[in-house]
């Protein structure tokens, strides 16, 4: 059985470079702890990494995993669906960025996660691991997005 959760943040930057920002795949291992590589292997007609493998800390160990974007026809909306992994069975989800009504140099941004691992765990790692990738999803964006000009 998969776990889902739906988080929100309010970043100070525009809603455009927030998807910039979380669409540049390459420089993840520069700014998400937890990402110690991250190779962009095919791009779709416009340029954006459509299928990108990653290596992370995770629990204690590397794990490898190879995840699919798309774009849809929300141009600041990212979805991701996991190809392949060693600990992971599933990782799917979205980055959706808004502008706060009135502001349109701050940015909503609605992350949805469905996980679910390869191997039964205990619930309280689940949610630690959970966390951390919510923390990386959230809070290490808005650092990196807050702290580039």
């Amino acid at each position: 059985m998969s776990d889902h959760t739906t988080q929100h943040i309010t970043i100070d930057a525009s809603p455009e470079r927030c998807f910039e920002l979380a669409a540049d795949y390459a420089s993840y291992a520069d700014w998400a702890g937890d990402i110690k590589e991250s190779k962009v292997l095919t791009t779709d007609e416009l340029g954006r990494g459509s299928e990108v493998e990653f290596r992370a800390a995770a629990m204690g160990r590397s794990t490898h995993y190879v995840l699919r974007y798309n774009y849809g026809s929300n141009p600041l909306r990212i979805s991701w669906r996991l190809m392949r992994g060693d600990v992971m069975a599933r990782l799917d989800g979205e980055y959706e960025f808004a502008a706060v009504d009135g502001d349109p140099n701050t940015t909503q941004v609605t992350y949805d996660l469905n996980v679910d691992l390869a191997v039964p765990l205990p619930g309280f790692v689940k949610r630690r691991a959970e966390t951390k990738i919510i923390h990386t999803a959230l809070d290490e964006l808005k650092q990196r997005v807050e702290s580039q000009p």
